[in-house]
Parts: structure tokens; C-alpha cells; sequence
């Protein structure tokens, strides 16, 4: 049977205060709308419909970025879930299959409660994600006869028997496309608020004699954003259960509660992580690296017996071949590092490649910016770059060459040679005395002026 995914992301969630959709709020740098996507992915589903509201034009660039086969389509009113549901209908008019509406700021349901769904389907004409409440609140309850699902209560309209329900409904419903939107077809908007709600499909059916029940998944799976507050629990949730899922994997955390983890990070096993370490987007790092405390790397790739840091940044495009060394304050930015070598401190490689066995001396740069261009700096096998050498791009550095310390680099060196750039030094005899004492008397003067 298809899969349709229909995923709701119209409100403007007024408690978070922001101009900006809350869908579009990040946990672990991706929209929480992409982490509902990418659960619902899981199913390969045949359609993706996203309903957008406020801020559709910036919803829709978001999910092009995600998930660029999805369709978007505008809920121009928000007149509640069933409404927003209805909303998708003309985009599924040729589709034949299920359909699982899921809510773009419920980001945690795993693929494999999803999965239970689906299975749960079979002989039912609806079926509804529940899950047992801690704290029931002010949660729909799930009247469930045996397997079958009885009727949704909403809290208010609940006898004190049925408060004491702890089985409560997350608002993600699966039926047959045709079955759901004739259901939602029904629904009326009598209650306080003037909205059609979508959990009222479930007496619709039992009124009609089709089959509905419930599949119960981890409270934690169905935790909503309507807040900072709860944004920044979302948050703790995600890296929470990313830094666990990375020990069960073998790699070692030193002190995992300060180790920040992006949607998209894979790491190796083997691999030690030293605390206060920052994962941005698209960083894939191979086994048995050692990442040192106080990195930071985002779009790039450490290969295996690689060590990173301590304090070094590693920006988009980094690549690090097999053993490569990157010491304490040093930044690597669009740069191939081969097999072995060494930046181990105080330096800067940006828009550059450099050959395997080279080792580069603290406080090098590449200068790759002449105010309106970027150049890029090449540097052979088995180089030695000086401490504090200024390669001034475009250059090359041949292999097996080498650089005086202090020199400022702005011609090609050829293989096996010794470059020297920097000014012959000059000694004054007796200028530094003479020099502090004029310095002194100046600032003695201002003394006395300002008094």
C-alpha cells in the first residue's frame, strides 16, 4: 500500500514570540518541520504534502531544502487540524493509498512507531497515535475498548472517570485517503473555539461502524513546541538521545552532556570525543579519531586516526585525509589535508591543498582574499612551511620545499627549494633607550596637561 505524508506547519505559534514560523525554529541546527519530515521519510512515502501558513514563502524554501519532491500548499485560514487536513486534498486527488498526517512542530515520532501504524492499519479504518501520560494535563483521552479505539475525549468535556485516563491521543492519525477526507467531510466545528478539529473523525467513524484503533508509543516521541521553554526541552531531548545512540555505537564521550550534536552527524566508532565539542551540519568524522575539547567543526570530514584540537574550528569544506594532525587554534576552511600531515597550531588554511607528510609552522597563513577574490594556495608532499610564513595566494609549493620562518611567500617555489622572503634585519645601536625615553616623557607630559 502507498504512503502519503501530509504534515502540518500552518500556525504561527504566538507563544514563541518570533516573527518566524515556528516550524521553521531549529533543534540541532534543522527546522523542527525537517526533523517530521525525515521520520515520515522513513516510510518512502509515493507523496509529501506540507500545509503552510504563516510565512508560507519561507516554509516552502525550507522544505525544498529538505525534501525537494514535497509539495506545499497554503491553508489560507487556520480554522483548526481537520481543516488544515482538508487543505491537502486537491494535492492528493490522484493519489490511491494510506495517508499519515503528522505535525511539523511534533518532531521526536520515530520511523518505527510510524512503522507500527502502518502494520496496525490492516483490518482498521483509522488508526491514532496514542501514548501513556506521566501527567495526563489536559491531553485528549483515548477510550480504548480492548483493541479498539472507543472515542477521543477532550479534557474539558471529560466525566472525572475519564480524567483518570493516562492513555492520551498525539494528534497523528493514519487512515486510507478516501475513508479520511470522507470523514473529515463530516466534521463540524461545534465547540467554543469555531474549528474543525481532526480527532473528531474517530466518532464519525465508530458512528459509521468502521474499525479504529490505537498504537501507543514513548511520551517522549509525541513532546510539541509551542515555546522557548519547550523549544530549548526539545533540544535536550534530541542530544540526549543522539549522544546515547553514538555510545551504543562505540564511540567514547568523554563528558557527553557537553557535546553538541547536529540532525546529521555521523561518527565512527573508536572515536573519542573530549567534552565542550560543537557539531555544525554535514560533518562526517571516520573511526578511531580523537576530536579534543573545545572544537568546532561544521561541514567537513576528519578520516580515520585524525586528531582535532583542542580549540580548533573546522569550517565547510575541510577535508582530512588518514592521520592528519590539527592542533590548538588552528581554523581549516575548503581545504584538502592529505594523508598525514600536520597543522598542529596558531594558523589559518583556507582555499588551499596540502600534500601528504607536510607539516605546517605555527602562525602560517594562507591568504586567500584579496578584498573581492578568493585564491588558492597549493602546497606539496613533504613540505616544511616556517612558523608565521604569509603564503600570499595564488601560490605553489612544491614538494619536498621549504619556507624561512617570517617570510611573506607571493611567488611559486619549486620542488626541493628554500624559500627566504622577509627584509634583512637592521640593528640601530642604542635607539630602544632612546626610543622609551621619548615615549615616557611624551606620556608625562599628557599627564599633566589633563590634570
Amino acid at each position: 500500500m502507498s504512503i502519503a505524508l501530509v504534515i502540518l506547519a500552518a500556525g504561527k505559534g504566538t507563544r514563541m514570540n518570533s516573527d518566524q514560523p515556528k516550524v521553521l525554529h531549529q533543534i540541532a541546527n534543522a527546522p523542527m518541520l525537517a526533523h517530521a519530515m525525515m521520520s515520515g521519510a522513513a516510510l518512502e512515502p509515493a507523496r509529501n504534502v506540507v500545509v503552510a501558513g504563516h510565512g508560507f514563502d519561507d516554509v516552502r524554501k525550507s522544505v525544498a531544502e529538505f525534501a525537494p519532491e514535497a509539495q506545499v500548499v497554503l491553508q489560507e485560514s487556520q480554522n483548526g487540524t481537520a481543516h488544515a487536513v482538508a487543505a491537502a486534498q486537491e494535492a492528493l486527488a490522484d493519489f490511491e493509498g494510506d495517508v499519515i498526517v503528522l505535525f511539523g512542530d511534533t518532531p521526536f515520532v520515530r520511523p518505527e512507531t510510524l512503522e507500527k501504524m502502518v502494520v496496525a492499519r490492516g483490518d482498521n479504518a483509522v488508526v491514532v497515535l496514542g501514548f501513556e501520560a506521566a501527567d495526563p494535563g489536559k491531553y485528549g483521552r483515548l477510550v480504548m475498548r480492548g483493541d479498539r479505539l472507543e472515542e477521543i475525549i477532550e479534557y474539558a468535556d471529560a466525566t472525572d472517570e475519564q480524567r483518570d485516563i493516562s492513555f492520551c491521543n498525539s494528534g497523528v492519525i493514519l487512515a486510507e485517503k478516501s475513508t479520511l477526507f470522507d470523514l473529515i467531510d463530516a466534521v463540524e466545528a461545534n465547540n467554543a473555539q469555531g474549528e474543525y478539529y481532526l480527532p473528531d473523525i474517530v466518532g464519525i467513524a465508530r458512528d459509521r461502524g468502521l474499525s479504529v484503533t490505537a498504537v501507543a508509543c514513548d511520551e517522549a516521541e509525541t513532546l510539541g513546541v509551542n515555546s522557548r521553554a519547550q523549544l530549548a526541552e526539545a533540544e535536550a531531548t534530541f542530544q540526549s538521545r543522539a549522544r546515547k545512540d553514538l555510545m551504543e555505537m562505540g564511540v567514547t564521550l568523554q563528558q557527553p552532556e557537553t557535546v553538541m550534536l547536529s540532525f546529521d552527524t555521523v561518527v565512527g566508532r573508536d572515536t573519542v570525543i573530549e567534552p565542550n565539542v560543537y557539531f555544525g551540519p554535514d560533518v562526517t568524522v571516520e573511526s578511531g579519531v580523537h576530536i579534543r575539547a573545545f572544537s568546532h567543526l561544521e561541514g567537513c570530514h576528519v578520516s580515520r586516526g585524525g586528531v582535532v584540537g583542542p580549540y580548533a574550528r573546522l569550517r565547510p569544506g575541510a577535508e582530512l585525509a588518514e592521520d592528519v594532525r590539527v592542533g590548538n587554534f588552528v581554523e581549516i576552511k575548503n581545504a584538502m589535508i592529505d594523508t598525514g600531515a600536520k597543522v598542529n597550531h596558531l594558523s589559518y588554511v583556507g582555499d588551499a591543498s596540502i600534500g601528504a607528510a607536510s607539516n605546517i609552522g605555527a602562525g602560517t597563513i594562507t591568504c586567500n582574499y584579496d578584498g573581492v577574490m578568493k585564491h588558492k594556495t597549493t602546497i606539496g608532499a613533504n613540505a616544511f612551511i616556517g612558523s608565521n610564513t604569509m603564503l600570499v595566494a595564488p601560490v605553489s609549493i612544491g614538494n619536498n620545499a621549504m619556507t624561512g620562518s617570517g617570510s611573506v611567500v607571493t611567488k611559486d617555489v619549486p620542488d626541493d627549494a628554500l624559500a627566504l622572503a622577509r627584509a634583512p634585519q637592521v640593528n640601530k645601536l642604542g635607539l630602544a633607550h632612546k626610543l622609551f625615553e621619548m615615549l615616557k616623557l611624551k606620556k608625562k607630559n599628557m599627564s599633566e596637561k589633563a590634570n
